[in-house]
């Protein structure tokens, strides 16, 4: 009895294990009668603050060349945000952008542009 209880067991388990290569076989992504998806484009860009000082690295995994820039918006009234020039990015090519403000450190963000 015993043993039929652990066979039963073990069935049951490649039964339910069998199903999962087919589910992972991949499918094609474009459907007959429909138009492709726009192609991808942007570097993908991390941003870090430090105190006053703002870093980013931005890499580029796609084909097409990004011109990136980076814009940092102070917290006080009277310290300068700055809108960085527009760096570009080549495929597969990582970038550093720099910037900082005199204070605090309100907002931080970066602009694409197709080359």
């Amino acid at each position: 009895m015993r043993l039929f209880r652990s066979l039963a067991s073990a069935t049951v388990a490649v039964a339910l294990v069998m199903p999962l290569p087919y589910e992972a076989v991949p499918h094609t992504r474009v459907q007959p009668g429909k138009p492709p998806s726009p192609q991808l484009f942007g570097a993908e860009c991390r941003t870090r603050i430090t105190g006053s000082h703002v870093t980013a690295y931005c890499h580029n995994p796609y084909p097409q060349t990004d011109a990136v820039s980076l814009h940092v918006e102070c917290a006080r009234w009277w310290d300068l945000d700055t809108d960085g020039t527009p760096v570009d990015t080549g495929p597969a090519m990582t970038v550093r952008l720099t910037g900082r403000c005199w204070q605090e450190v309100r907002s931080v963000w970066i602009s694409h542009r197709r080359r």
